[in-house]
């Protein structure tokens, strides 16, 4: 049994590793090398991985849960500007191009994060071409979603944001555009998301629900028909 144990614990720290797509193809001990480098860390549903007034240099990878990366503006307004899934990396890591010096991580959700130094991320992640690139790659990636979220902010209108924030979010839970996708979010959260009032947000997911695109439950959203939520937030 412990020799069972031991190998269960071997495979969750790679997990860590094996669902990372800049991971892809990695051999077992580099795998492995990786998985020593990155200690997992629990935090609990509202709790903030970091904040600007206590920024880590490290990278995150994230294992279990969803992350709402934040700023907030001087009169207190809070604009989301990316929900990290599990897999995906994310932290203030100025070596790899990637600042968030005025940034909150904040779990929305119960969570667990393998976390790498900066001394790691240069000798095993820099120091590998195919990582690199990938990682370069991901953060332009994501530099374009944040260009997206701030111009939708600006142009689009209240009901347009929503309804693309949460065909956005269904399709990361289904990844798919089909029917069904449960969203699990607050109302609370899908306004910050928006950049709207929670207010606002619940009488637009009452319009939508009437409509039959979506279903609302504590804490979560069911939704019924993401081509036409994406219609009906411009995309």
């Amino acid at each position: 049994m412990d020799i069972e144990r031991a190998a269960d614990r071997q495979q969750d720290r790679l997990w860590c590793m094996a669902e990372v797509d800049i991971f892809c193809d990695l051999d077992e001990t580099e795998m492995e090398a990786l998985s020593q480098a990155a200690p997992m860390r629990r935090y609990g549903s509202g709790e903030l991985v970091y904040t600007p007034h206590q920024p880590l240099e490290a990278l995150f990878i994230l294992k279990q849960g969803r992350i709402r990366i934040f700023r907030v503006s001087p009169d207190g307004r809070a604009l989301t500007t990316a929900i990290i899934s599990p897999g995906t990396i994310f932290g203030e890591m100025v070596i790899v191009g990637q600042q968030m010096h005025d940034s909150f991580a904040e779990a929305l959700e119960d969570i667990v994060v393998c976390v790498m130094s900066e001394a790691d991320v240069r000798r095993l992640l820099l120091g590998d071409s195919r990582i690199a690139t990938r990682i370069s790659e991901t953060l332009g990636r994501r530099l374009g979603e944040l260009e997206q979220r701030l111009s939708d902010a600006v142009f689009k209108s209240v009901p347009e944001r929503v309804a693309g924030a949460l065909a956005a979010l269904a399709q990361g839970a289904s990844g798919t555009f089909g029917r069904d996708a449960q969203v699990k979010l607050t109302h609370e959260q899908l306004a910050a998301l928006a950049a709207t009032s929670r207010e606002t947000t619940t009488k637009i997911l009452g319009e939508l629900a009437d409509l039959g695109l979506i279903s609302l439950g504590r804490g979560k959203i069911t939704v019924h028909d993401q081509d036409r939520l994406r219609q009906l937030g411009g995309y």
